[in-house]
Formats: C-alpha cells, structure tokens, sequence
C-alpha cells in the first residue's frame, strides 16, 4: 500500500493538507471484506478511521465497496447507528484497489466474545431491546417508492422476496458446482412454504451478533452492509434469532445474548411493523440455508486457492452441521 498516496488522498479528501499518517495496521474481524485501521494526524491531534476494501477473494453474492458506501451513507443519514461514512476512492492508482474510508468506531465486534462476556453490552435485555430498535429504524430508513438517486443500483424490490431469495441461492450454488440435496431439499420447502410480503423495505440481510459493536455500557454502531437490499424485514427478524447466530447460547433466542420478547420489545416500540411469528420461523429456516451456501462459498474461496485462509476452510466445514438442522426444520411432520 502507497501510504504517501493515501495521505494525499485523505488530505485533499478532509481538506487538510497538514494530515499525517501516524499508523496503517490490519483490524481484526471482517471475513469477506478487508478492514484496516488509519490512525492520522491533524493539527496535533490524533483521528481514526477505517479503511475497508476487498480481500483477494470474495464471495458473488457480496455487494461491492462502492455500493457498500452508498448504503451506508443512506442510513447515516437516517439516524442508524452506523459508523460515519468519510469518503470513497475508486481511483485505483492510490491503494491499488478502490475503498472507503469510515470513521473509527470503538467496541467489540467479535460474535463469540460478546455472547460469553458479560461485561460487554451492559445489561443484555436492554441491548436486545436495543436492537430491535436499531433494526426498526433500518426498516424505516428508506422509501423503496422514492430511493436516493445514490442507490439506483437497487432496483424495484422483488414482489415476492422469499422466492427471489430462493433464486439467489441456488444461483450461487450453481456459481461454485456445488451440490448438496439436503440445502436443494431445504429450498425445495422454502419455495412451498414462501410467505408473502405485501410491502418490502429495506432489509441488512447480515444483522446478527458479529456484525454490531458493543462496548461495556450496550450498542455502539452496526456494521457490514455489503449484502443490503429491499426484501421483507421478517427475513432480518428471522437471520437475528436463528439457532446458528447464538454462539453457544441456545436459551437466548435473540442473537444469543437476549430473549427473543426484548427484542421484539423494542422492534415494535420503536415504530417496526407488527411481528408475523410464522413468518419469522419461516426466516429462522431460511437463515441456516443462506448461511450453509455461504459458508460453502467461503470455503471454495480456500480451496480454489484465491485465498489460502484456515478460517475459510473451517467456514466451509460448518455445511453438514447446517445441513442437519435445516433436514430437522423442514421434516415432512413439520409440513402440516
């Protein structure tokens, strides 16, 4: 990385010719996208921020770095507690690759860390009730009738989001040669089963535990939007309370760190429309499908050879789990 380019860049960027660049170091966390942190200079002061551009590899159903950022600022904009969107380069000549640059967001990220630690988040109710509030102002963030110019990449939403979700999936499969009958079985009940969504809205379609940051008192940004789009905020309920997003934690069905009635709490509080749990659980099966066909992408990322990475390779040895529980979701005495 030029690092003389990139001051230039941030410099002009800020206008702040005096910026310096103090520290460039790799940020933990972020496994289909690469985040650095850029601790600057100004004035005697010291500013951080986030660099986050493509890995070597990355997976087809990942939007784009540019795309990424438009959304971010949309939902900036809104109110959403997200990290503030600085600025866009996809000027290749600086870095090597286009990227954004976001302000730096204090807090712990890592899935795992936050479900064990309980210092982490404050009292775990109110995180759960604060992000079902969180989620409800995405859902509220943008009019699909009249979106921004900016994110005219989105198109019109897909009258049926569950269907177009199905299509995406097996798409994705055939995009690696994979073939797994019970994901093909999974989405064969997914097709029969596919709720209606009268009124889509904008969805995160990663919003999880992992994906938002905590630090000891609850709620500090949510993060990684790269699979944004219009859809049915069900799907975002459901991806949320999933049994393979608890991290070890089964009895807490909100994102294993809260009851599911907090969450939804503060889902509805906050002006998110009234809860369908059988849509929901529909989601809640969804989630392990659309989690399996990822995992199975991020381990042909290792086993291509693009990106030699033991994380990826354990990634895409996490399928058979997957595959067992979405085969126990959708046996035939679960149909009536």
């Amino acid at each position: 990385m030029d690092q003389e380019r990139l001051r230039a860049w941030i410099a002009a960027h800020l206008g702040r010719p005096d910026l310096a660049i103090a520290e460039i170091r790799p940020l933990g966390g972020g496994s289909i996208q690469e985040n650095r942190l850029v601790r600057c200079q100004i004035a005697g002061e010291s500013r951080d921020f986030v660099l986050r551009m493509d890995a070597s590899a990355t997976i087809a159903s990942s939007r784009s770095r540019a795309e990424e950022f438009r959304i971010l600022e949309a939902v900036w904009k809104a109110g959403v507690r997200v990290p503030e969107p600085v600025g866009f380069c996809d000027d290749p000549a600086v870095i090597g690759a286009p990227f954004a640059l976001m302000g730096l967001v204090e807090g712990v990220g890592l899935g795992p860390r936050i479900a064990k630690d309980l210092s982490l988040g404050g009292d775990r109710e109110r995180l759960a009730e604060a992000l079902g509030r969180e989620l409800a102002k995405i859902h509220a963030a943008l009019d699909p009738a009249t979106p921004p110019a900016s994110l005219a990449f989105l198109g019109a939403p897909e009258p049926d989001p569950a269907r177009a979700e199905i299509a995406r999936l097996r798409a994705s499969l055939d995009g690696i040669g994979a073939k797994r009958p019970a994901i093909e079985w999974g989405l064969r009940w997914g097709e029969i089963r596919a709720p209606a969504c009268p009124a889509p809205n904008l969805v995160h379609r990663d919003f999880r535990t992992g994906n938002y940051m905590v630090d000891a008192n609850g709620l500090t940004a949510v993060l990684d939007w790269e699979f944004a789009g219009w859809g049915d905020p069900a799907q975002d309920l459901g991806w949320f309370c999933a049994a393979c997003w608890r991290f070890g934690r089964p009895d807490l069905e909100a994102g294993g760190i809260g009851s599911r009635a907090a969450f939804y709490r503060g889902y509805v509080e906050a002006g998110g429309r009234p809860i369908d749990p059988e849509s929901v659980a529909y989601w809640e099966v969804m989630a392990h499908l659309r989690w399996a066909v990822i995992a199975l992408e991020q381990g042909a990322r290792h086993v291509s050879g693009r990106e030699f990475s033991l994380e990826l390779a354990l990634t895409g040895r996490m399928v058979p789990d997957l595959e067992r529980a979405i085969l126990r979701a959708t046996a035939p005495a679960s149909w009536s």
